[in-house]
This record gives structure tokens, sequence and C-alpha cells, in this order.
């Protein structure tokens, strides 16, 4: 009996099928993302779902195996040669595995991938040198020639191919056999016999699955290029970031030379750290210590400044948070804030006010961290609070102390989370006083701890 074919409708984005197109799909709610394609009704299971019969199953390829005997080792990971890069994909990354990392326009996503192919082809494996091959469809061969004579790039054993089509990077593959595939980007590569314009939504799935696959079945660690939207997002089907093994996000301000690479997504590893990169004239370089790039001052401390200890993921930075005051010409005091929460500090200011008897009401506050660190967490209420009593009695705090700790509407200061790892960072740094709120419940430091309920507390603790 022939098999019984009928047609469903099935989104782009997100996969539901419906029998009837619809123009909004009830599940993710995209707008014009039903395809409609056709599905045969002879399989075991669908049979059996009509019928009620029982299943037949067709005969695995490969039995399955008790998980004691599969082999870890082949999934350890190997350096790739730049330590920041390897703190976030969990110490190095894992053969067979597709990493995505997405970015904005100009951040800096090829130069990188560029400086991991040449690493990678410089270091030893067993009897022979690594090999990388990097494909880019976005420039000439002669445009990445340029880029790696600027930085330092140029190795005997990482190859270039300028190539678009799919097949022919495969070809490429199993002719160069390379232990590293760099693709920049998928949004450009073009997959034939899939209906669709490079970079749409078709085409982008088609080429991560095919990718994916070779990355699974040969070994091969895989490194894509994402485009992202305005949003911020990775360009194309969500479904990209389901079939890949690792997301990061390339992150930086258009203005500073400081990027950031965080993990959103990572089967290998955690996805809270966050990895350190500068921008040079000579390509990017990574920047192991980077707590010193957002401190102004390592010798005496002027007033209006206090330095605090702030976690982007795991990952603990001194921040240094600068308050300044002036009279207000007009009735309406202004509260500029720059690199912290601008709902907060209006509220430490009230409660510095309220609680503490530091009035600022009559004044315009100026508060911002430097080196564009931006801080979310409530930990540096009581930097901004102890800088701002500062710049108002025009007394510097004591010299290399650390304050930590949020400010609650009672005048009372939190405990917030980490503080071991925190004062370990400020210590490793040169600090040597510490003001945290109370009942922390710290292990044994070198610094000279300070513990305060309250925010009068605090103030006293730091002769203000």
């Amino acid at each position: 009996m022939a098999k019984k074919v009928r047609s469903v409708h099935e989104c782009s984005e997100c996969g539901y099928s419906s029998p009837k197109w619809l123009g909004r799909c009830p599940e993710c709610g995209s707008w014009g993302s039903m395809e409609e394609r056709t599905v045969g009704e002879s399989g075991g299971a669908a049979r059996a779902a009509v019928s009620g019969a029982a299943p037949a199953g067709l005969t695995p390829t490969s039995p399955a195996v008790p998980i004691g005997k599969i082999v870890a080792s082949q999934a350890t990971s190997i350096s790739t040669g730049i330590g920041e890069l390897d703190r976030v994909l969990g110490n190095g990354i894992v053969p067979g595995s597709v990493v995505l990392m997405a970015g904005e326009p100009g951040v800096g996503k090829s130069t990188l991938l560029l400086e991991v192919a040449s690493r990678w082809a410089s270091m030893k494996e067993g009897d022979g040198t690594r090999t990388a091959l990097y494909v880019t469809a976005e420039e000439s061969a002669g445009q990445v020639r340029l880029r790696a004579e600027r930085t330092a790039a140029v190795k005997d054993t990482l190859y270039l191919a300028a190539e678009s089509n799919l097949d022919v990077v495969f070809g490429h593959v199993n002719q160069v056999k390379p232990s590293l595939l760099i693709v920049d980007s998928v949004q450009t590569m073009h997959a034939a016999g899939v209906e669709g314009v490079a970079g749409g939504v078709a085409q982008s799935r088609a080429v991560t699955a095919a990718l994916t696959t070779l990355a699974k079945t040969s070994g091969i660690p895989i490194l894509l290029v994402g485009h992202v939207t305005k949003d911020g997002n990775v360009a194309g089907p969500r479904v990209l970031e389901h079939l890949v093994d690792v997301v990061l996000n390339f992150e930086g301000d258009r203005h500073s030379s400081l990027r950031m690479l965080r993990g959103i997504k990572n089967r290998f590893g955690a996805t809270d750290e966050v990895g350190c990169f500068e921008q040079q004239s000579d390509g990017i370089k990574e920047v192991p210590d980077p707590s010193g790039l957002f401190l102004s001052h390592r010798g005496s401390t002027p007033d209006g400044t206090a330095v605090t200890v702030a976690m982007d993921g795991v990952r603990p930075l001194l921040a240094e948070v600068q308050s300044l005051l002036v009279d207000a010409p007009s009735k309406n005091p202004r509260r500029v804030v720059t690199g912290l929460d601008a709902n907060r500090v209006p509220m430490v200011l009230a409660v510095l006010s309220a609680r503490a008897g530091r009035q600022t009401q009559g004044k315009d506050a100026y508060v911002a961290t430097v080196g564009g660190m931006k801080v979310g967490e409530p930990a540096t209420d009581l930097a901004v609070a102890l800088a701002t009593a500062s710049a108002l009695a025009k007394k510097p705090l004591p010299d290399k102390t650390v304050v930590l700790g949020e400010v609650g509407l009672a005048g009372e200061i939190r405990r917030v989370p980490n503080v071991d790892r925190r004062l370990a960072e400020a210590e490793r740094l040169g600090y040597e006083k510490a003001v945290i709120p109370g009942g922390s419940g710290i292990k044994q430091t070198g610094l000279k701890v300070i513990e305060a309920s309250t925010l009068a507390e605090a103030l006293a603790a730091v002769s203000l």
C-alpha cells in the first residue's frame, strides 16, 4: 500500500507544527514563519499512533552501551593557547564541539578567531604541529592576510580559504585535514540544495546542522562566527543556539578598548565565566588581570573616592566609585550617574541623608565608575555612600581600604555573596583594610576586617 501523504505547516523559528496555515505561531508568537511541508504516515510510530497496534522499530546501526563502558577521555578539553578563552570555554575546547561566537559589528570577532587559529597552528601535538583551517566568506584572502601580518598571525600550518559554498568547504576539510576549523560567518555560507538566500532561516539552519554533523563525525572542533540583531541576539532562528555546544557573546564599547567574552551556553563548563581582552593596534590581547584597568589611584586615595570589589559572573574585579558634590544653582538638584544603577544611587543618597545625617538635598551629585566599568549589583551601595560622605567632608578614606555592602532603607548594611572571594582579590592587589557587612562569616584573611551593621558604623569605621 502506498503511503498516505499529508501536508503540515511547521514554524521555522521554534518547530511548532499545525495541520493548517496560521499567520502567527501560537508557540513563539512569530509572524509569517509557518512553512508547508509534506510528511508520510508509513512509519511504525505513525501507524501505532493511528491504529493502536504495537510499534515496529528499526534495527539500530550501533547498539546501546552501558554508560560505565563509555570512554570519557574523548571529551577532554584541549588548550587553545589563549588563557582567557580557555577560562570561558571551561579549560579549553573539546574535540568535536561546535562553538558559536556572536557580537556586534567591529567588536573584533574575526581578529580574535584569527589569533586563536594562529596560536593553535603554532602549538605542538604529538610528533607534529596542529593544523588550522580558516574559512572566510565575508573577506577576500588578501584582506585576511593583511590582518594576519598586522597581528603577527602568519603560520605555516594555518590554511586560509575564501569560500562561501559549504560543499567546497567540506572539500577543503578533506584535503587539508585540519585539527581546528573556523567559519566566518554562518550567515554568509550557502548550502546547495536548500531554498532561500544566504543568511536566511533555512540556510542558516542547514549550514549549522551540516557543520555540527561534520564536527561530531570527524572529531574536529569548529568555531563559528554569528551575526547579531539590533537587540543583541544571534541572528537567525533560535534553533542555531540549540544545535551548537557553546554560545559565546563578545561585547565591548566602541569608545573603550576593553572587550568582554561571556558564555551564554556551555555544555562543557559554567556559563558565568568572563574573559577580558583589550583591543590594540596589533590585534586583540588577553588581559589576565583586569582589575588594574578600573582603578585610577593605587597609592593615596583622594576625597570622594571609594574602592569596592564587584563580581562579573564568578570573577571578582576591583572597581573605583567616585562622587562629586557641587552647589545646585536651581531648586531641583541633579543626580547624574555613570556606570552604576541610576535608580539605586539616588536611594543611597536619600538613606545617607535620612539615617546618617549627611545632607545632600541642596547639591548636585555626580557619581561614576572609573575606566568605563558598568556595575549593576547592590554590593556597591556602601562604596557610593562612603564616597559621597567623603566628598561632603572633603576628607579621603583611609589608604588601601575596600568597602562592600548593600545599603537598606532603614540604614542597615546587608550581606553580599562571595565575600571571601572578593576579599582575596583585594588582598592580592595589596589592600590592607576592608569594611564589610556584619555577620558575613568570613574565613581567616590577611586583611584587617571591620564589620559594620549600619551605615553610621561604616562611617565611623573610616572616620567620616
